[in-house]
This record gives C-alpha cells, structure tokens and sequence, in this order.
C-alpha cells in the first residue's frame, strides 16, 4: 500500500482518486502519522448503490432508532425456587 501525505493528495486528489477506483488502497499521513485510508467501496456498499440507482431499493429516511425499552423484570433464579418450594408444601 503506497503511502502519501495530505499535501500530497490535496495537490493531486484525481490522480489518487483514480488510482482507487482501479482497485489500489492509500494510506494517507499528516506529518508522518497514519490519518486514512482511500480504498474501493466494499462489494457490500457497491451493490448498495447499484440497488439504490435502479430503483429496487429505497434507502431509510429517518435518524438513529431510538433506544429499545427496558426489560420487563423477571424474578431471578432463587425467588422462583422459593415460590415452587412454598406450592409444593401445601
């Protein structure tokens, strides 16, 4: 995987761009530390598109899920252990 600094790919974004739409990854650096990577899309994420431009998939128009609600509370192990010995005894 090459590597190339910011500045680097600032003064030829296009010519990366279309080095990674040819299949190769970069590893982008700011002052030596590793900041990116530009990669091709996953086959998960390329598919997605392709579904979205013909038609066959709509994608969500809403925000995050919100929070599930909590658990109704269980007895735990020992309260139902003491509930089956006190029905047992009568």
């Amino acid at each position: 995987m090459e590597r190339i600094g910011v500045r680097e790919l600032r003064q030829h974004a296009s010519r990366y761009l279309k080095r990674v739409a040819a299949g190769e990854s970069i590893l982008v650096t700011d002052r030596g530390r590793a900041v990116a990577v530009l990669s091709p899309p996953t086959r998960d994420q390329a598919l997605y598109d392709e579904l979205v431009a013909a038609g066959e998939l709509v994608p969500g128009e809403g925000g995050e899920l919100p929070e599930p609600l909590p658990a109704a509370p269980t007895p735990n192990v020992s309260d139902r252990l003491l509930r089956r010995r006190e029905q047992e005894r009568f």
